[in-house]
């Protein structure tokens, strides 16, 4: 893409990343927000029980902030438990919301921020620039090095059995992100693996998108995939390892500024059936169809895989087709390597249920217009077949 071409982009304001900076989470606030008074931090029942919240809570109350702690967010989280946080917040009158935990925490304060104080009901905010006024103060701590939540102005809701909408909106940008790698020391191997591939999967999908890919994007990316692929291995084996911990947490952050102005594709399009309907973790869904897609994809994407090539196996050569080709292989090979699900069987998923997961994908219209290649229904089912 020609770097005079237009381009916008849009990102979270403030960032902190610093091992230990969860500690003075107080000090960030009253720096940021010094008339904030009642502070609400959302995460879920697992990572309550690690203890790690305490001392950003302790901090804030240092800094004389009341705290509540609203901790039932579940993963996938249905909309009663969006419509429950934002009665919790409206009953205690908080005037700053601050997400500690995985995507699914971060996306919930999300819609805190926006609902707490709005008339608008949680159903007319679905959609792209559907949210209308301002919002509450809002602060996100991740506590996995995947999703990137902390820096993407999206959230996802679960909307029924197996099905999930979208809230696009500006308003969905923290106005200050905290990278602290000591809130991310008690990831089991398997979830480090599963998340950090799918902040790999966010950069390469911005690297391809078909609509808004641009200079800014592409830089980011490109330094997520750096980061990642370095790092990855080394956070799955020495879990206590906090330069590599810092650094993947640094990885899905750019990686989530990159795919947040330039969009995923078909790779979350075929991940989400997975996830609604079999409930297989979202980094995991991205991860199993992932090889497959980009194989798809490789006729559209053929110098955009080979210049990724280069990152991740820093000594490939040969022609394009030769150098996408080992993006695909390693990218397996880093899965394999983590010993994380690598076919659709190994998360019970059989022949007889890629008709619904194809059916399933083409809804996911948002997504599949941003992939470099269409994709048919055909072609859907073709690739759920290829990662049985």
């Amino acid at each position: 893409m020609p770097t005079s071409a237009p381009f916008s982009f849009s990102t979270v304001p403030h960032l902190v990343s610093q091992p230990g900076a969860a500690g003075q989470l107080g000090e960030y606030v009253s720096t940021h927000f010094p008339l904030a008074r009642r502070a609400m931090i959302v995460t879920d029942p697992g990572f309550l029980r690690t203890g790690l919240v305490d001392a950003p809570a302790r901090s804030l109350e240092r800094h004389q902030l009341a705290v509540s702690v609203y901790s039932d967010v579940v993963a996938d989280p249905p909309e009663q438990v969006v419509l429950n946080a934002v009665a919790f917040a409206r009953q205690h009158a908080v005037d700053i919301v601050i997400g500690i935990g995985g995507g699914s925490s971060m996306d919930v304060a999300k819609l805190i921020a926006v609902l707490a104080g709005s008339e608008q009901a949680l159903s007319q905010i679905y959609g792209i620039g559907n949210v209308t006024g301002q919002r509450l103060p809002l602060v996100q701590l991740p506590t996995t090095a995947g999703t990137g939540s902390e820096v993407t102005n999206i959230a996802i809701v679960t909307t029924g059995a197996s099905t999930k909408m979208g809230v696009v909106a500006p308003q969905l940008y923290a106005d200050l992100a905290i990278l602290d790698a000591e809130l991310t020391l008690g990831l089991p191997p398997l979830v480090t693996a599963a998340t950090g591939i799918d902040a790999m999967v966010h950069a390469i999908e911005a690297f391809t998108s078909k609509h808004k890919k641009n200079p800014m994007s592409d830089m980011l990316a490109r330094q997520a995939l750096s980061l990642l692929s370095r790092h990855l291995i080394t956070a799955c084996e020495q879990g206590s390892n906090l330069e590599a911990r810092q650094a993947m947490l640094l990885g899905a952050y750019f990686a989530g500024q990159a795919f947040s102005n330039a969009p995923v594709a078909a790779v979350h399009a075929l991940a989400y059936p997975i996830g609604g309907i079999f409930h297989v973790p979202h980094g995991l869904s991205n991860s199993l169809v992932l090889p497959h897609v980009l194989r798809f994809n490789m006729p559209a994407a053929l110098d955009h895989y080979a210049e990724l090539a280069g990152i991740i196996v820093p000594h490939v050569d040969g022609s394009q087709e030769a150098r996408a080709e080992a993006l695909i292989v390693a990218m397996q090979q880093i899965a394999k390597m983590t010993g994380i699900a690598t076919t659709l069987q190994q998360v019970d998923i059989g022949e007889a249920d890629l008709d619904r997961l194809a059916d399933d994908a083409m809804k996911q219209t948002r997504l599949l217009g941003n992939n470099p290649r269409e994709v048919t229904r055909d072609d859907a089912r073709a690739i759920y077949a290829a990662a049985l």
